[in-house]
């Protein structure tokens, strides 16, 4: 089992920065794959940023490429997600996910609200 526990969402006006954290506990990541999703209201949950397994490699959706950054920290069992240019679009709850072959694992969810 995996506990996921996000952080960092908050209010930001467009065009501001935001952090968010995900915190890992009951196992180790170094070897799983990691990524955020969110969802907006009346929305489906939707992919924004992963990285790999194996090299570490990142994916990003679209909407997000150029302006969010997926990190893991292995030693702090960690893994973050700079998000820059924010845009009253990405408001949403954001979401941290682990797996091996697929995501498995979810946290509760932390808040980002981007007002324009």
């Amino acid at each position: 089992q995996v506990q996921l526990v996000e952080s960092g969402g908050g209010l930001v006006q467009a065009g501001g920065s935001l952090r968010l954290s995900c915190a890992a506990s009951g196992r180790t990541i170094s070897s799983r794959l990691m990524g955020w999703f969110r969802q907006a209201p009346g929305k489906e949950r939707e992919f924004v940023a992963g990285i790999s397994r194996s090299d570490d490699s990142p994916r990003y959706a679209d909407s997000v490429k150029g302006r969010f950054t997926i990190s893991r920290d292995n030693a702090k069992n960690t893994v973050s997600l700079q998000m820059n240019s924010l845009k009253p679009e990405d408001t949403a709850v954001y979401y941290c996910s682990a797996g091996l072959g697929a995501y498995s694992y979810w946290g509760q969810g932390t808040q980002v609200t981007v007002s324009s």
